[in-house]
């Protein structure tokens, strides 16, 4: 049994052995909880570091392979591994997970329940990142997100609670049958009875799929994915989902489900379906540029700080698309990395932000001010998670913006530019804005006796967030270095493979336009 196995059955069978423990063992299973997270963290930590050194598996392009057969008649079967996608997503999630277990504080209900449905998102979670078999990877992003509904629309909070939860119900609902039929319509045209996907790479490399195939498929993988992720226009779920959450689930979708969608767009449709990608950059490129300025404005008129981060969130998300967009390396490499360090400073400003709540009953940033002296390490905290969300370098986010500017710049240089005055701007205004109305100016009289906690273990998941994000900040090589290669390899079958397709299916005049 691989390292990657146990990382993903940790907090699953941990999620099975709270089933039989009584209601009434509270610290029984915040402990549980707690301690199954902190063993998958550390052997996430283990297994990136081993990664350099590692040998390949079987397959010749993973490490720490494990493959059984699950369902032979239909192709299916148990398949893990890691690359440089999808390592540093893994130990990502892995960091999230203990930390969202570490900030269940809130929970004084039903937390049997509350545990086993958190311990079983993290081990979806982090079974999708790790599936190397489609039915699998759907099958694990499924188990992660029901728990999200259900915490929302048992332990969510505020009075749009329920309607909340039916929409990021109906939403995300839609945004997984619409990419179930892109990835069922993928494994029939195919040619090969396998949801393998080093299988399906090595077959859709020999023998492509047709134009007017792939002109289908990918568009039902672009916008299932994109809704799963927040692309503009699909994005309004968001905001309004995180806000009503609890902080935990907050900080687990928001951190590391959501980059779900674009880990299958970038492991899936941009190797697979070459020809419809290079004819769909253009829209990606405009659609991204909708997140980051629209978005971006739209947290400008925000005056509740999780509204604000929401759409903040939202606005990230394109980055990375734009960084798809680019379909260079260099693109590439920076919406992986920005897709690891976003999930850092989502569940640090989500975990942030349910904790002002729960101190003060409010998010209503008109309403605070001044906290920055009764509470020093937490507006500390949230002073630097705000810088990180602005790009400041030194923080991992820096990295991979910048990284996908450079790499969109060669590609669209209109819509970078507009995205750079976003992002600096933009970005700037919202994030220094909450600063002050929050941290600094009078301290209102009723916030004079408001005092954080004095519990390391309080202060805990919100160190070790930010020390992540610093350290990728100052050493982005420890994940751009993995990320290459792997990188490298979808770019040169998502531009080389269209071209081969170019030649079979288009007219002269297209394949000299390719060229």
């Amino acid at each position: 049994m691989s390292i990657l196995t146990n990382i993903i059955l940790c907090p699953l069978v941990a999620a099975l052995l709270l089933c039989l423990v009584p209601r009434n063992y509270r610290l029984i299973m915040r402990i549980v909880g707690m301690v199954a997270t902190f063993i998958s963290m550390v052997m996430a930590i283990v297994m990136f570091w081993r990664y350099d050194s590692a040998p390949m598996g079987p397959s010749g392009s993973f490490k720490f392979e494990e493959m059984h057969k699950w369902v032979d008649a239909l192709g299916i079967s148990y398949h893990v591994g890691v690359d440089g996608l999808n390592v540093g997503l893994i130990l990502m999630g892995a960091i999230v997970a203990f930390a969202a277990a570490c900030a269940c504080w809130e929970i004084k209900e039903r937390e049997k329940e509350f545990y086993i449905l958190l311990l079983v998102m993290t081990g979806g979670i982090l079974a999708a990142f790790a599936s190397l078999d489609i039915f699998c990877f759907y099958f694990a992003h499924e188990l992660a997100l029901v728990p999200t509904f259900i915490m929302i629309g048992v332990w969510g909070r505020g009075e749009n609670k329920n309607y909340a939860t039916f929409q990021i119900t109906l939403y995300l609902s839609i945004g997984a049958l619409v990419s179930l039929i892109g990835l069922i319509a993928l494994y029939v045209q195919s040619g090969v009875q396998s949801f393998d996907i080093v299988t399906l790479t090595e077959q859709l490399k020999q023998h492509p799929l047709s134009a007017r195939d792939q002109n289908f498929i990918f568009p039902l993988l672009l916008f299932g994915f994109g809704i799963l992720v927040s692309l503009w226009p699909f994005h309004t779920w968001a905001p309004l989902g995180y806000g009503s959450a609890p902080t935990a689930t907050a900080m687990l979708h928001a951190g590391v489900l959501k980059k779900f969608g674009l880990y299958g767009l970038i492991r899936i449709a941009l190797p697979l379906l070459p020809q419809a990608t290079h004819a769909w950059l253009n829209v990606i490129a405009w659609l991204a540029l909708g997140n980051i300025f629209y978005c971006g404005l739209v947290a400008m008129r925000q005056k509740n700080f999780n509204w604000l981060i929401g759409y903040s969130s939202v606005a990230h998300m394109g980055f990375v698309f734009l960084g798809i967009a680019s379909l260079n390396l260099i693109g590439i490499t920076g919406a992986v990395l920005v897709m690891i360090a976003h999930g850092f400073l989502a569940a640090l400003s989500f975990g942030l932000s349910g904790y002002l709540y729960n101190t003060t009953g409010t998010l209503e940033m008109d309403k605070l001010g001044g906290l920055l002296r009764r509470m020093p390490f937490v507006g500390t905290a949230l002073i630097m998670a705000m810088f990180a969300g602005c790009g400041l370098p030194g923080f991992a986010n820096f990295a991979g913006e910048i990284t996908i500017f450079f790499g969109a710049w060669k590609s669209f240089p209109l819509v970078t530019g507009i995205a750079v005055w976003g992002a600096l701007v933009i970005g700037a205004v919202y994030m220094l804005r909450a600063i002050r109305n929050m941290l600094h100016g009078p301290l209102p009289e009723k916030w004079q006796a408001v005092a954080e906690s004095t519990w390391p273990l309080r202060k805990l998941p919100y160190l070790i967030l930010l020390v992540s994000l610093l350290v990728f900040g100052f050493f982005p090589q420890l994940l751009t270095d993995k990320i290459k290669p792997s990188a490298q390899k979808i770019v040169t079958m998502a531009t080389g493979a269209s071209e081969t397709v170019a030649q079979n299916d288009e007219p002269p005049v297209v394949k000299a336009k390719h060229k």
